[in-house]
């Protein structure tokens, strides 16, 4: 679901433990931070953050993605209603990417998945990966409850990924079942996780 690492568990968690109140993130982290709809100008660095090794090490689907695939994958998405691709932002700098999909927003109730992945690379250079990840996931379910309108979000993360499953219930998202499915010939265990809008964390005043 995002590039964030196992190993770094243990520091990024008791970090965040001392730093995330609610839906705050500590004065010294912040700055002026966008999530913005996708543009046709954004598909290379889309691409590029996508094909990070971390990121394709979390995805469920790992191969480096071409220039060919990701035009034909474009072309589809940025006329698909049942899609919204956003652009994470921190000081004017691309630092992420947010994708909705399967959004099912004429129906009763709505409903829709995510997954996003992070500046892997950038973010660790400035320090800066543990705030953008908390602001990213604050930003984004904020985005789906109050911009979408939905119901209850729903997304996968692998069964290895200690680190981002840990952050997932710090948001109050709910696992389900684990199943088991082979892609690119290896056997990966993946976890459906369920957030609805009752049960979020509430923006601070709220």
């Amino acid at each position: 679901m995002t590039s964030c690492r196992s190993g770094l568990a243990t520091e990024w968690l008791a970090a965040a433990a001392s730093q995330y109140r609610g839906d705050r993130i500590n004065q010294g982290s912040r700055g002026r931070k966008v999530l913005r709809t996708a543009t046709d100008g954004d598909v290379d660095i889309i691409r590029i953050l996508r094909n990070q090794e971390p990121n394709r090490e979390v995805s469920i689907n790992s191969h480096e993605i071409s220039a060919d695939e990701h035009a034909g994958w474009w072309a589809k998405t940025r006329v698909d209603p049942t899609r919204r691709v956003l652009i994470y932002e921190r000081e004017g700098v691309t630092a992420g990417v947010v994708n909705f999909f399967d959004l099912e927003l004429d129906a009763e109730p709505r409903t829709g998945a995510w997954g996003f992945f992070l500046d892997t690379v950038g973010l660790a250079e400035r320090g800066e990966t543990l705030p953008a990840w908390i602001e990213v996931m604050k930003d984004a379910t904020g985005y789906a409850f109050d911009e979408l309108g939905l119901a209850e979000l729903h997304g996968e993360v692998l069964e290895h990924n200690a680190v981002v499953r840990q952050m997932n219930r710090r948001f109050r998202f709910v696992e389900g079942a684990p199943e088991t499915r082979s892609t690119e010939g290896r056997e990966i265990t993946v976890l459906p996780i369920s957030l609805h809008k009752d049960n979020r964390r509430k923006p601070k005043g709220n």
